[in-house]
């Protein structure tokens, strides 16, 4: 019996022995990955061949764009998930932040298209933005990523332990993240200077650890880790025949310390992995594939070291995370913090969306769009935690209002009416209540103009506006525009140069449907004059007055706008419908008598594929009333948006060419997008217009009118740059039209 006992006694020892044995033969592997922008593509690439060879990895560390990747392999991402995700993002739309223009009310969605630039004045000072980007939609993104660990809050508790580093941007001092919500942290890790804005996380402003630690190796070590697997995708030096340009030479000398530090660091790391990345840059987000492809051949170089490394046992699931991420999320309460001037009701009549719904992570993202695009706030911040009594999640939101009120915004403009133009812009919110906003252009050029408006907004109540807009240009206008029988003054004479000026004064109440669809009513006073030069019926003046008459006026809108793009839509549905009830007139027009202007204008955009849009648009209008008026009939002709007035533009014709009272008209276009943002288009219009066409029945008949054109344009931050030719059968003769910046 003893000797059973010493045996079982001496089995247990032995299997102690042995367990110490294997626990000691177990090193700890850690993980880091450096930062490099679009260069960290490369760390997919490796991590492709670190899960084909099973390697356990027991500790994630990264800065920038490796704390990014490196967060959501800490996650439970396999590097293969990794590659599909990367490889289905537009980058250029998360980077910039560029939000839908169906996430824009009317009023947004007019800045967005008239301004090339923006910036905040404050305290009579001139300042820059604090980045391009807020870097909302890169929060979005890695939101929705990390929601099946939206609940951990100590990074050790993830799959694979994880923490990154940021740059306290007051200080300099490195800042390590390693816990609290995962996608704020890494957010603030990647915020790259002047990219992306700084982010607050507990009072301290963080920008990209790369700043001050692009490779936190120490950091990891002190962990625990006994051997350390590195991923280093930065720039090495570049000899003289490389350093060609002024950017060249300072990206040089802004990468002496990094580089000089990665001398000791690589030697700190047991098995570096150094891919080839010297044809790219950390904007090379388009050629993903290329740079995943060196990651994994570095990567597959290294492979007989990382074969002698711990590999995961069968136990081991941490790979088998769901981590495939939901069409929709239950929100069962919403909790906002950091609002002062707006209320809850506010944003939840952004969102679309309220307590205890389910809504699609589509609709989610939209509510986001529709709060940021307001401009109303610096940053929304937002994290999601699993209810404790019901499924779903509840949403707790920190917003910071933006404090600086007041903007400077230009653009530029040239095209064949106005000719060129310079646009100064001064906008100030909170003039005199939370929601209103004052916003005066001025015009400078060849036809000075002024446009002043205030609103005070209350969305999808009643707001109350009041707009003052003075118009002047010179054109050679047609005289059945000006005075009925003008030939029987100056026979022959089918078309004169005349100069308009127009001043149009309103108050209107505003209510918005939805974001996208609003509703106007109110009194308009204009003041129009029109004169000329060219001849002369009176020895005591040089000039003929055609027109110089104030006339008021009640009117209603009615728009519907769900365009995706307004110069070049690819889908959506527009409608513009106007009707003005002309009252009064005093001054030239002695032989006033009321009459009214009824015109609509409707499109519809579809896409037959990503590259190739078609718009169809049909458009109306007719007078009812008195016929003495003829100033504010319909002029065709031209091509051009924004037009004032009763403009209508028409392919083929000159500006203002063909007139009448009531018109129609039908157009299409082709849309080719040959490459982005570089589009050929190939348009056509046919029309009637003439004195009451729809009493006589030519509304309905062929086109009397008709004309055609191809176009070449580019889209750039001052607006289109667009060049077209067309052509009229009727006139048998082309006309050019060149158009440089958004129209206002």
């Amino acid at each position: 019996m003893k000797q059973i006992l010493l045996i079982m006694l001496l089995c247990l020892s032995v299997t102690g022995v042995a367990q110490d044995h294997s626990s000691e033969a177990q090193p700890k592997v850690g993980l880091v990955l450096s930062g490099g922008g679009a260069k960290g593509f490369a760390h997919i690439g490796a991590l492709k061949v670190i899960d084909s060879l099973g390697i356990k990895v027991d500790y994630v560390a990264g800065t920038s764009m490796g704390a990014i990747i490196g967060s959501l392999y800490a996650s439970g991402y396999s590097g293969q998930e990794l590659d599909s995700i990367f490889n289905t993002l537009d980058f250029d739309k998360v980077i910039n932040d560029d939000l839908p223009r169906a996430s824009k009310a009317i009023l947004e969605r007019d800045n967005e298209e008239k301004y090339a630039v923006s910036l905040p004045f404050d305290k009579f000072k001139l300042t820059l933005p604090s980045a391009l980007s807020r870097g909302q939609n890169v929060f979005n993104l890695l939101s929705k990523l990390t929601l099946h660990v939206s609940d951990v809050n100590d990074f050790k508790e993830l799959p694979i332990p994880f923490f990154c580093l940021a740059t306290n941007v007051e200080t300099g001092e490195a800042v390590m993240l390693d816990s609290g919500n995962l996608a704020e942290a890494i957010s603030a890790s990647g915020a790259f200077p002047s990219l992306f804005q700084p982010v607050m996380i507990n009072d301290q402003m963080l920008i990209d650890g790369g700043v001050v630690n692009n490779y936190p190796v120490d950091e990891l070590r002190a962990k625990g880790m006994d051997v350390i697997i590195g991923v280093d995708v930065q720039d090495g030096l570049r000899d003289r025949t490389e350093l060609t340009s002024a950017p060249d030479v300072l990206l040089q000398i802004n990468n002496f310390r990094t580089i000089n530090e990665m001398k000791l660091k690589s030697k700190k790391t047991d098995i570096y992995i150094h891919p080839n990345i010297k044809d790219f840059t950390v904007v090379s987000f388009s050629e993903g594939e290329a740079i995943i492809k060196s990651g994994k051949e570095a990567t597959l170089k290294k492979a007989p070291e990382l074969l002698n490394l711990p590999k995961r046992q069968k136990q081991d699931d941490y790979l088998k995370v769901n981590t495939i991420a939901k069409d929709s999320i239950k929100i069962n309460l919403i909790t906002i913090d950091g609002n002062k001037r707006y209320t809850r009701s506010y944003f939840i009549g952004k969102f679309k969306f309220k307590d205890d719904s389910k809504v699609s992570y589509a609709d989610f993202n939209r509510g986001i769009n529709n709060l940021i695009a307001t401009n109303n706030f610096d940053s929304f911040k937002y994290q999601f935690k699993k209810s404790k009594s019901k499924e779903g999640y509840d949403l707790y939101a920190t917003v910071r209002e933006n404090e600086i009120t007041t903007f400077i915004k230009l653009g530029l403009h040239y095209d064949d009416l106005y000719k060129s133009a310079a646009l100064v812009n001064l906008t100030k919110k909170r003039l005199l209540f939370d929601n209103d906003i004052a916003s005066l252009d001025v015009i400078l050029g060849d036809n000075v103009r002024f446009n002043l408006e205030y609103l005070i907004d209350k969305g999808f109540y009643w707001s109350i506006g009041i707009k003052s807009r003075y118009n002047q240009f010179e054109k050679q206008v047609s005289t059945e525009l000006l005075i009925d029988d003008f030939e029987t003054l100056v026979p022959g004479l089918n078309k004169i140069d005349a100069q308009l000026r127009d001043q149009t004064n309103q108050f209107y109440l505003k209510t918005l449907f939805r974001k996208d669809f609003a509703l106007s009513l109110g009194a308009e006073h204009k003041r129009l004059k029109i004169k000329s030069e060219t001849i002369t019926l009176n020895a005591q003046t040089d000039e003929f007055i055609f027109e110089n008459t104030d006339y008021g006026s009640v009117y209603g809108n009615l728009m519907l706008d769900t365009y995706d793009n307004k110069y070049y839509p690819k889908k959506g549905f527009f409608f513009d419908g106007t009707f003005h009830w002309y009252l009064f007139a005093s001054g030239f027009n002695d032989s006033f008598e009321p009459f009214s202007i009824a015109k609509a204008d409707i499109g519809y955009a579809f896409s037959l594929s990503d590259k190739f849009a078609i718009n169809l648009k049909t458009a109306g209008g007719f007078k009812l009333g008195e016929n003495h008026t003829n100033t504010l009939d319909f002029a065709l002709g031209g091509y051009g948006n924004d037009f004032i007035n009763n403009f209508i533009p028409f392919y083929g014709y000159d500006f203002i060419s063909l007139t009448g009272n009531s018109f129609v008209k039908a157009s299409a276009s082709a849309d080719y997008e040959i490459f982005k943002k570089h589009h050929i288009t190939l348009e056509g219009n046919w029309a009637n217009v003439e004195n009451n066409i729809f009493d006589t029945g030519e509304w309905f008949t062929l086109p009397a009118y008709r004309g055609y054109a191809l176009g070449y344009g580019i889209e750039t931050f001052l607006g289109p740059l667009q060049a077209k030719c067309s052509y009229s059968p009727e006139q048998r003769k082309s006309i050019w039209y060149f158009n440089v910046g958004f129209w206002f």
